[in-house]
């Protein structure tokens, strides 16, 4: 979601002049939506890699149909948990926009929805934490909203899911971790990232007090 409500607008849509079968294709190629591997509790994970998804190229109804088809099937039957990576996301190029977001989070079944059993978003932007702070509470349904972890880092990642568990993590997550080793300030958001307030060196509380997700800066 990141600069999601910045000018300039986004480019304009191409998936016009594609066909439904060729959009299907491509999520299918670039591997946006992945099923494999467990967390340290068990459950199955679906990785979604943000910066990887077509925003111009793929309709909503597009989206709906490959989700419906290719990864809702196989996560009716167990619990899961969602690891999305909002690294590099930017509004036109790689983010659908707010309102298909909403229709496909209402789309999803509910025999998928109540196999959620925790997300994991990393790498999160102030823009996504606003968002989530203000509507997540009203309209993620199923006491969702509560299971949302932001994990500014992967390290963090790391403590929920072993790293062999998600195979192919793109190399540009990685280089935006060592990123913010250069411009790391120290931000605590609270367990929810609903109010940042900064933290004075000589102030600062250990690392084992907070919750280690709230401890690293924001982009």
């Amino acid at each position: 979601m990141d600069n999601y409500s910045s000018s300039p607008p986004p480019p304009p849509p191409m998936h016009a002049s594609m066909s439904d079968s060729q959009q299907f294709h491509l999520l299918d190629k670039l591997k946006v939506f992945r099923i494999g591997g467990r967390d340290k509790l068990g459950r199955d994970i679906l990785c979604v890699i943000g910066k990887l998804f077509p925003a111009r190229f793929v309709s909503g109804h597009v989206l709906k149909r490959y989700l419906e088809e290719k990864i809702y099937r196989k996560l009716e039957q167990r619990p899961f948990s969602v690891v999305y990576v909002h690294t590099g996301v930017h509004r036109g190029e790689n983010f659908p926009g707010i309102s298909t977001v909403w229709s496909i989070y209402e789309a999803i079944p509910i025999s998928v929805r109540q196999n959620i059993e925790a997300v994991y978003f990393v790498h999160p932007d102030l823009q996504a934490r606003l968002f989530l702070a203000i509507f997540g509470r009203v309209f993620l349904s199923g006491g969702l909203y509560s299971k949302l972890k932001y994990l500014n880092r992967l390290e963090f990642l790391w403590e929920h899911v072993r790293r062999k568990e998600i195979r192919e993590m793109p190399e540009f997550v990685y280089e935006y971790d060592e990123e913010l080793d250069d411009q790391c300030q120290m931000v605590d958001f609270g367990p929810e990232g609903d109010h940042p307030r900064t933290l004075h060196p000589s102030t600062a509380l250990p690392e084992s007090v907070v919750p280690s997700y709230s401890m690293r800066c924001i982009s």
